[in-house]
């Protein structure tokens, strides 16, 4: 049996905000041609993802793979997605910012600018956690931008107490969250790998020792960056702040001003993220779907790929169904010729 795909390549791009990196996988046509040019669902369209805490572009590797394909049958098609995942300002091999600000507002400014640099929108937006906090955003800010959002498991704020956020809001302790960072960085890489994967996933089971390997990898790298641990920090004390942040500042706030067509996917066995959650976001969203996805866990998009691709391509459909409809009754004559033929 095959393996699974490596990671697709990227550069590092220079913004307004900084340079970040940005891994990217072009739209492939029927005849296996990359670029941007019709599919089986017409032209390619942009997309962009977010990775979470802690990620980096990579999570997105095996559904941008889904999505830059034409979809199999019998599901929803769609268009073909040209696809980009940046690593957030510290993250992954994007540098540390200058000002070392990592908060979801300059996170949020970061990839604005992306957009804005690569001239090609509105995008297709998707975001898990902490990148879902982050598109929240974006969408509310530039909706001009977005043409629609998928948030995968958002790091919406949530006081509930359970034990896996508690750990992580240790990070934001002063001095208490670098001792346990550097606690932490004495268990062999290929122990914490295990650890992270028994945090995130429903079924660790599912993740490819490929996977495993390339995460252990990427572990290991991280242990040579002198920045790691502030941006770890740093990020999680964003995240908590935007969780006590009140009134119309509040990332809720932000997502009653949504105004894109939204999917919001929770994982029925997320210990981050409550699935529990749903059902205020079917409520504050202004054009939702909400979908709890059975036996999954914090990151869909890598445990339950093809699940994720097939929402996202429902998604998109439906949009576009929507837009040859008002497309229909704008033009005179056409409005009631819906039935005929």
């Amino acid at each position: 049996m095959a393996g699974p795909i490596p990671p697709w390549p990227g550069e590092l791009v220079a913004l307004d905000t900084g340079q970040l990196f940005v891994r990217s996988a072009p739209a492939v046509l029927d005849s296996g041609e990359s670029g941007q040019a019709a599919g089986a669902g017409g032209p390619a369209e942009p997309a962009v993802f977010v990775h979470g805490l802690g990620g980096s572009a990579r999570n997105w590797t095996d559904l941008m793979d889904l999505l830059s394909h034409p979809g199999p049958p019998p599901g929803p098609a769609g268009p073909v997605m040209d696809c980009e995942a940046p690593d957030l300002p510290g993250f992954g091999h994007s540098p540390v910012p200058a000002d070392r600000d990592y908060s979801i507002g300059a996170h949020a400014r970061a990839v604005i600018a992306l957009i804005d640099k690569r001239g090609r929108w509105p995008v297709h937006l998707v975001g898990n956690s902490l990148g879902g906090a982050v598109c929240t955003r974006v969408a509310a800010l530039r909706p001009d931008l977005i043409r629609t959002l998928t948030l995968i498991s958002p790091a919406l704020p949530d006081l509930w107490p359970r034990p896996l956020p508690l750990r992580v809001s240790v990070l934001c302790a002063p001095g208490l969250g670098a001792w346990a960072l550097r606690r932490v960085g004495l268990i062999p890489a290929e122990v914490r790998t295990a650890t992270v994967v028994k945090d995130v996933y429903a079924d660790p089971a599912l993740m490819h020792p490929v996977r495993y390997a390339e995460a252990t990898a990427e572990v290991l790298r991280r242990d040579e960056l002198d920045y790691h641990n502030e941006v770890m920090i740093a990020s999680a004390r964003a995240l908590i702040a935007e969780y006590t942040r009140p009134g119309p500042l509040s990332l809720w706030r932000d997502a009653a001003r949504v105004s894109a067509p939204t999917l919001v996917l929770y994982g029925s066995h997320d210990r981050l993220v409550r699935s529990a959650l749903a059902g205020r976001a079917a409520r504050v969203f202004q054009r939702a779907r909400v979908v709890v996805l059975p036996q999954t866990g914090h990151v869909a998009m890598m445990e339950r790929p093809t699940w994720v691709a097939r929402e996202i391509r429902a998604l998109l459909s439906s949009v576009a169904r929507a837009q040859r409809t008002a497309a229909r009754r704008s033009v005179p004559g056409l409005a009631g010729a819906g039935g005929a033929g």
